[in-house]
């Protein structure tokens, strides 16, 4: 300890260095967990124009397993802000959304642990599961989100992609709200990691996660 506080140089090349190993970490994930779905082949219409809208008729049949992990990531998405539900993802884990970009299970609670604050209510209208295999789940998700300070209703169409790893828990979370996917690169990642790395500071999430 005597060392660092006397070493300035040395403690800022340790706080690089465990930088580089959280990049690498998730830069690793990324290359193996991350799904760029295809939406015209998954939800395209016979006119050929993307609909993210779930029709619950249509959903697939999947494991109890698989189940329980749509009910608990949609539980979050309403609001339910529970350390339960987020022990499906795991503990390194990535968010990926036009906003966000998270690469831990802390910091993605930090994205769940906000919806009660900022909504006055957040309530899942509809799910379609569109695919479904031992390794990831891509469902269409309805979200009626009411804001605090409008207190407006806007229902929200999106296609959500888990991928799993060996144990099935949630790796990579990726949430498409329109056909593009987004840029790990430039302004727009930059912009994105840092609503991931601050938002706990606002939002609280339990140290255990």
């Amino acid at each position: 300890r005597s060392t660092l506080k006397s070493d300035p140089l040395l403690s800022s090349q340790l706080i690089l260095d465990s930088k580089s190993i959280t990049m690498s970490n998730a830069e690793q994930i990324t290359q193996n967990y991350e799904q760029r779905p295809d939406p015209q082949l998954l939800t395209g219409d016979n006119e050929g124009q993307v609909d993210y809208e779930p029709h619950p008729n249509q959903s697939i049949s999947v494991s109890q397993e698989h189940e329980h992990i749509v009910k608990c990531i949609t539980n979050l998405y309403s609001g339910s802000a529970s350390e339960e539900d987020m022990k499906v993802y795991a503990e390194k884990a990535i968010y990926d959304d036009p906003w966000s970009y998270c690469d831990t299970r802390y910091k993605i609670a930090g994205q769940w642990y906000g919806i009660p604050k900022v909504m006055a209510s957040s309530r899942t209208l509809a799910t379609e599961i569109v695919e479904d295999s031992p390794t990831s789940i891509k469902f269409k998700l309805q979200q009626e989100y009411k804001p605090k300070v409008l207190h407006i209703s806007k229902p929200v169409n999106s296609l959500a992609t888990l991928t799993l790893d060996d144990e099935g828990k949630v790796k990579y979370h990726k949430d498409m709200w329109n056909e593009k996917d987004y840029s790990h690169e430039g302004l727009g990642k930059i912009f994105k990691t840092l609503n991931g790395d601050y938002l706990t500071g606002v939002t609280n999430p339990p140290d255990s996660l």
